[in-house]
């Protein structure tokens, strides 16, 4: 079996960052960490450098959120991919699961992928070696010690629902 190596072009389903006034936060907080860097460079004070790095560090976090013409996650007929994760193969996936979570006064939905065969044998293409400028950007994936992958699905272009059924539907068919 012979998979794309390349995260940016896997082809097959795929699904991007939502781009909507939510992130509006992330320009502003970069514009906030260029107007804290000038008061330090006009006055020379350096206690401006401090918010200036806290509003520059959650910019550079969030930065992901604003690529909303990259695949982040998706599936194919080799598997599922998530961006800096990797390809999961069809038949090392034991269920995909949509999970309603309350958190707080909202309601979360995360998706969770169960591996029935430890990670190193379940992944066609690892993508988890991100480039430095990109080490401590934020993660589609989170993974926990019972070999589940979760995505939080709230910030996708897609209703979670549909999401969900797409990957169910492209498992059972691709899986047999």
């Amino acid at each position: 079996m012979v998979a794309t190596s390349d995260e940016g072009n896997v082809g097959g389903y795929s699904v991007t960052y939502e781009r909507e006034e939510s992130y509006f936060p992330v320009y502003i907080t970069a514009a906030l960490a260029l107007i804290f860097l000038t008061a330090t460079w006009i006055t020379g004070a350096l206690y401006w450098l401090v918010p200036a790095a806290a509003a520059a560090a959650f910019t550079y976090y969030n930065m992901p959120l604003l690529e909303t013409g990259r695949p982040t996650i998706g599936a194919n007929q080799y598997g599922i991919f998530i961006q800096a994760f990797g390809l999961i193969r069809w038949r090392a996936i034991e269920r995909i699961d949509l999970v309603e979570i309350a958190e707080r006064a909202m309601t979360v939905h995360e998706l969770q992928i169960v591996l029935n065969v430890p990670l190193t044998s379940a992944l066609v293409a690892d993508w988890r070696k991100q480039p430095w400028y990109r080490r401590f950007m934020r993660l589609p994936w989170r993974m926990n010690h019972n070999n589940m992958v979760r995505i939080d699905i709230e910030p996708f272009d897609q209703p979670h629902d549909a999401i969900h059924r797409t990957f169910l539907r492209m498992w059972r068919y691709y899986r047999s």
